[in-house]
């Protein structure tokens, strides 16, 4: 790393403090650690971090939840030992490969494993989306993984104007994104959700709206050309139910075991879709570039408006990783960069 560059873009040139967890457990174990200031390699870039946004994610990989997926992030503790995935920030330094000229350059991106919840990070240049200077770092880094997820389930489920889409569990993350990116889509869209969330989901452009504790998603009185499932707990045979002719089912969430996680319910829609024209398909979501570039606009634009619950400062990350690990979000939890 260029250690005048890092110097000059105002950062430790060796050592910084990050909130860490080299065990896996809850959040309560997290702690700040003095730790190496990462170097960018090949293809990659430095970022001196504004904002991290938490997720779901975060709180998998910190609790080695499933065990399935430990292999990926570490068999025995985390690879990667800080959290924060989804990051805005400012490009500091550079690998050996990459332009000079993005040093300044404002972003927003998903990291690989985590990392955000300090002050530099690295990330693949080939993932940078640029943050224009409307979008705040708080706002643009609850972008990536949340709202990524809501688009890749709306082309999953092959959402467009005209078709009614049910969304279970609008009021998190993902489940925010996706009611306001259905409707503008064209799309009539009805969810479930808390009855403290009512209003604020019906606000992002639901049409009708469900107390999940007190309706059964399956009493639902329609049909659906798409279902977006984030919350889970409803069997797939009772969701199939609920579908048009040609509907889909995109599975983004419902936990599972301990040990497999996902893994049982996949397969039972693989089962449930054979020779059937309604099917239920995972959503595997991806980092994308151009979808994140797709979602700034549309922020810039006051098209879709993150629904953020807190904005902590960076001292209060544990504060914040507890909220996610509770399950009762409402949109997103932000960490603001160390100053």
């Amino acid at each position: 790393m260029d250690t005048t560059t890092l110097r000059q873009a105002q950062g430790p040139t060796t050592t910084m403090p990050a909130w860490v967890n080299d065990e896996y457990g809850a959040a309560s174990g997290m702690r700040q650690e003095v730790v190496p200031t990462p170097s960018p390699g090949p293809g990659e870039v430095l970022l001196r971090v504004r904002a991290t946004a938490l997720n779901a994610a975060d709180v998998r990989v910190m609790l080695g939840d499933p065990v399935l997926v430990r292999p990926m992030f570490g068999i025995r503790r985390p690879r990667q030992p800080i959290r924060g995935m989804d990051v805005a920030g400012t490009v500091v330094a550079v690998g050996p490969d990459v332009d000079q000229g993005r040093i300044g350059d404002e972003a927003v991106v998903e990291l690989d494993a985590g990392g955000g919840l300090a002050p530099f990070a690295v990330a693949r240049v080939d993932r940078l989306a640029t943050r224009p200077a409307g979008v705040t770092p708080e706002v643009a880094a609850t972008l990536p993984i949340s709202g990524g997820t809501a688009v890749q389930a709306l082309d999953v489920a092959g959402v467009h104007e005209g078709h009614r889409v049910l969304v279970i569990g609008a009021s998190g993350g993902v489940g925010t994104f996706t009611v306001q990116l259905a409707a503008l889509r064209g799309a009539e869209v009805w969810a479930t959700c808390g009855e403290a969330n009512r209003a604020l989901v019906e606000s992002l452009g639901a049409t009708r709206t469900f107390d999940y504790r007190t309706t059964e998603v399956s009493s639902i009185p329609a049909s659906f050309d798409a279902i977006i499932d984030i919350a889970g707990g409803t069997s797939l045979r009772r969701l199939k139910r609920l579908l048009s002719p040609a509907g889909v089912v995109a599975m983004v969430g419902g936990g599972g075991g301990r040990f497999l996680g996902p893994i049982p319910r996949m397969l039972r829609a693989i089962f449930l879709s054979i020779g059937s024209r309604r099917r239920i398909r995972m959503v595997m979501a991806m980092p994308k570039r151009e979808v994140n570039e797709q979602l700034v606009a549309l922020v810039a634009e006051e098209r879709v408006a993150p629904v953020i619950e807190q904005v902590l400062p960076w001292d209060a990350a544990v504060t914040g990783l507890t909220r996610l690990e509770s399950g009762r979000t409402v949109g997103k939890v932000v960490v603001l960069g160390r100053e």
